[in-house]
């Protein structure tokens, strides 16, 4: 049976669901996945800049200095000037890049203070989530085919949609302890920036705060199995309002049939 009450949400959008010829980062909607989708696209732009630099350097090199060209080659053997620079500018480009790649390492790596607690445990081939401040733990399976429909998902959700999605509330610092009960799994929502090992006998952690009520889709993607790929990740984020009445029934065990 499925999680339900004011968790369902009926107006929730489906965000960063693949389509057809799709390419690029999902939307980002926390913090952390800000930080990361800006830093790789200054860098693309650096690394860009470079490569363009570095072919018209070879051309010209190529143009001007070939055997026809220039049939006397000079014989000097460095030029200090150059090589100084060739030393310094990149030394300054890796600065550039470590002041911003830093503080984003920092902010995914300090979590603060947490609103939600939340373990993660990852099994052959589904997930366990607990709200241990709640009392509330469920698993969250595969939706099949056949239930798609009745749950308020498209046909084109198949792998994407659980029976129980994780449910969250918007703005609010979720804390995630991730851990494995077999074999190694990850545990990762592209458009929160979150991917963590689910290690057996560890505990590992991670944090998120989305900042848009939506669902949003993961998957597990450490290889694990033969059902590795039937293991999706579903995280519901709804108003406070809606996540308070959820976990109100959740907790008296209120189980029914919900649609998204």
């Amino acid at each position: 049976m499925m999680l339900a009450g004011a968790a369902a949400a009926d107006a929730l959008q489906e965000i960063g669901v693949p389509h057809p010829e799709g390419t690029g980062f999902q939307p980002a909607v926390t913090p952390v996945a800000v930080q990361a989708q800006t830093l790789e696209h200054m860098i693309l732009w650096i690394v860009g800049v470079i490569t363009v630099f570095v072919c018209v350097l070879l051309g010209y090199v190529i143009v001007r200095f070939n055997s026809k060209s220039n049939p006397t080659p000079a014989r000097f053997t460095h030029n200090t000037p150059l090589e100084v620079a060739w030393t310094l500018v990149p030394v300054l480009v890796l600065v550039f890049i470590g002041s911003y790649s830093l503080p984003a390492l920092f902010d995914q790596l300090e979590i603060p203070t947490a609103d939600v607690n939340i373990k993660v445990t990852g099994n052959q081939w589904y997930w366990s989530y607990a709200y241990p401040d709640a009392d509330v733990s469920f698993d969250s399976v595969l939706l099949d085919k056949d239930k798609l429909e009745a749950a308020g998902y498209k046909p084109s959700d198949y792998l994407l949609a659980v029976d129980n999605a994780l449910v969250v509330p918007v703005n609010k610092v979720v804390k995630v302890t991730v851990t494995g009960a077999d074999v190694i799994h990850a545990w990762a929502v592209p458009a929160f920036g979150v991917m963590h090992s689910a290690v057996p006998g560890r505990l590992g952690e991670t944090w998120f705060k989305a900042t848009q009520e939506g669902i949003y889709f993961g998957q597990c993607t450490t290889l694990c199995g033969q059902g590795h790929a039937y293991m999706p990740i579903e995280v519901k984020v709804v108003s406070q309002d809606a996540y308070d009445k959820w976990l109100a029934q959740a907790k008296g065990g209120n189980y029914q049939l919900a649609s998204n």
